[in-house]
């Protein structure tokens, strides 16, 4: 785990200040994971020691969401030479778009960039296993939640776990010191009318 902080720090991807994260929560710190994957040669270096704990594992596709875990799909497939997918939400809910789908012979890995609360995984799980895939596993870039998650009952591995404090909202010191609050996620983007 110390390389893949190493190379986050090196692209620049822990940022400072008052942050929304994409769960809602708020905190002094965020992870930039797509500066750290911008660069192929780095995001390999950071995903290779993750995708070989899943070869022998039986993986037929990796599945992460739109926006954040397009690459590390991508990527985590190519390093176990199986399909990559995504789901996009769709007025509100995930689904799976642009002709990807799953089938009961398929063995998913879960992945994200970043893990604090673990509701987006756990609505592509519903999505996929409601197409009769099975989940393998989980698999995330950077875990940083402040404990075990007890909402998912499958194997769980990260390549960085850092768990700077989070705050709800209504109780946030960042909120009462009056400092900016930023959104950098893309949870709230919207697309085109």
């Amino acid at each position: 785990m110390s390389d893949a902080l190493a190379e986050f720090r090196a692209a620049g991807a822990i940022l400072e200040g008052h942050f929304r994260l994409t769960s809602g929560l708020h905190s002094d710190t965020y992870l930039q994971c797509a500066l750290v994957l911008a660069d192929p040669a780095r995001a390999a270096r950071v995903l290779t020691p993750l995708a070989d704990a899943w070869h022998s594992q039986g993986i037929t596709v990796v599945a992460g969401p739109a926006v954040g875990g397009i690459v590390i799909a991508y990527e985590m497939a190519r390093l176990l030479s199986v399909r990559a997918i995504y789901s996009e939400r769709e007025n509100g809910p995930m689904r799976l778009r642009r002709g990807f789908s799953v089938s009961p012979r398929d063995v998913v890995l879960l992945v994200e960039d970043v893990i604090t609360t673990g509701g987006s995984l756990l609505e592509i799980r519903a999505l996929l296993e409601a197409s009769g895939a099975r989940a393998a596993g989980v698999a995330t870039l950077v875990d940083r939640m402040e404990k075990p998650w007890a909402g998912l009952d499958l194997p769980f591995r990260a390549a960085l776990k850092l768990t700077p404090p989070t705050y709800a909202p209504e109780a946030c010191p960042l909120c009462q010191r009056g400092l900016p609050l930023l959104t950098p996620g893309s949870r709230h983007l919207q697309g085109p009318p």
